[in-house]
């Protein structure tokens, strides 16, 4: 039997999400190790370490003595000359009360969630069960890790004779209006930390020295972090085995693929029902644009099967073989959007991680092209396909450093298969005539 190479690395949210829907089908946790590359005993962890226990909801009602067959106990009632088993004269209406008498009572527990799998999510009693009851939710499990990982390197890594070192040293050279980029040049082999770690001991008040005496500090206000998304397995399902990190993995294996990233771009807030649906090729940074009534899944597989009836759907798998985009609800039927309408697959969606707009950081530069013609918060809905197709020809007209000088669309005539160029009206436009200002559109 082949031994299997376990990567030995934390469980994403995709493997969490995995284990919870195989748990819901109610797989064994040898199947669900398989699917996610993972030892059994890892997903068996997993799911003790991070499952809940909701509130029941009899809750006033107390559980069965779990000893309660076996039960040899006598005198514990309040007759006298009793000498029956408990348990055979004591009134059933009182049983709660047997936690409080008894001192051998123990609650009955379920013995499903003491052997695998430790839960209650694909028990069909689960309903009318009215014992305590474990569930596994793949964002609550995810939620629990990332702060677990947070707690384990916060606070200080420094004995407390350390960090009076760093603050006889530190603190009287900051007052003196020194800068720590100033300090650590001269210092840096006398801090056992790096710089990024002092900022973070000031802001924390470990030292004497407050950001007040930091020369730059006080000036800017840092902007708040977005927290990551998390979402329901429902909501979530869509990018199973799409993720940014499996679009990573595949192309290590084909570094040469062909990337396509898309986006919509909207108007201002309550004037614009239209949008743009922007495409963009890594390879020659060829930006194609185009006007949908509105910003819904609908109108977004209406573009993808135009150009795949009218290109070809040979030639569609030739120039979008991989496309990458965000997590957006317009993007959400990866299905439909890589088969066309007779179920033919014509390319493979993968979605970037919530709020991480830089991994497809190349549209997203490129979308300053178009806010140099139509600013930001300005409506939308006065332009067609047209104005779109005008917009995108001066865009892919300008020079570019990072193209060594060349445009986007000279590029893409050597790159790109000419029939892209041909229905959509694709053309050089003059050096000269170049123009990029509202102007253009007007």
């Amino acid at each position: 039997m082949a031994k299997t190479n376990y990567d030995g690395k934390h469980l994403t949210t995709t493997h969490r999400i995995k284990i919870e829907k195989g748990l819901l089908d109610g797989e064994s946790l040898a199947s669900i190790a398989r699917k996610i590359t993972k030892h059994p005993s890892t997903v068996a962890k997993e799911i003790k370490k991070y499952r809940y226990f909701p509130e029941r909801e009899c809750s006033a009602k107390k559980l069965p003595c779990l000893f309660k067959k076996s039960c040899q106990l006598r005198f514990l009632c309040d007759k006298k000359d009793c000498v029956k088993l408990c348990k055979t004269c004591y009134d059933p209406s009182r049983e709660a009360d047997c936690h409080e008498i008894c001192p051998d009572y123990a609650a009955t527990v379920c013995s499903k969630i003491q052997k695998a799998p430790y839960v209650c999510n694909a028990c069909s009693k689960v309903k009318r069960c009215s014992l305590q009851h474990a569930f596994y939710s793949a964002q609550q499990a995810d939620e629990a890790a990332q702060d677990l990982l947070v707690s384990c390197r916060s606070g200080i890594n420094q004995s407390p004779a350390d960090i009076a070192l760093l603050n006889d040293l530190i603190s009287p050279l900051l007052k003196q209006g020194q800068s720590l980029a100033h300090i650590y040049a001269h210092h840096g082999h006398e801090i056992p930390c790096c710089r990024r770690t002092l900022y973070n001991y000031i802001d924390q008040g470990v030292f004497t020295a407050r950001n007040i005496d930091l020369r730059r500090r006080v000036r800017y206000q840092c902007k708040e972090r977005k927290k990551a998304t998390r979402v329901s397995l429902s909501a979530r399902e869509f990018c199973i085995n799409r993720t940014y990190d499996d679009f990573c993995a595949l192309l290590k294996k084909a570094p040469s693929s062909l990337v396509v990233e898309m986006d919509t771009v909207e108007g201002g807030r309550g004037n614009s029902k239209q949008a743009f649906l922007t495409l963009f090729f890594r390879n020659c940074s060829l930006m194609l644009i185009f006007v949908i009534p509105e910003k819904t899944q609908e109108c977004v597989i209406e573009v993808f099967d135009t150009l795949s009836e009218k290109l070809g759907i040979q030639i569609f798998q030739e120039l979008f073989p991989l496309i990458l985009t965000d997590n957006g609800t317009e993007f959400q039927n990866p299905q439909r959007l890589e088969c066309d309408r007779h179920g033919v697959s014509r390319t493979s969606i993968f979605y970037c991680n919530p709020n991480s707009s830089w991994q497809k950081g190349m549209l997203e530069k490129n979308h300053e092209y178009l806010r140099y013609v139509i600013p930001k918060g300005q409506s939308l809905d006065t332009y067609n396909q047209r104005d779109a197709t005008r917009l995108m020809n001066h865009i892919n007209s300008e020079a570019r450093d990072s193209l060594n000088g060349c445009t986007p669309f000279r590029l893409s005539l050597l790159l790109l298969n000419p029939k892209l160029h041909e229905l959509l009206k694709l053309v050089a436009i003059p050096p000269d005539e170049v123009t990029l200002k509202p102007s253009l559109l007007k």
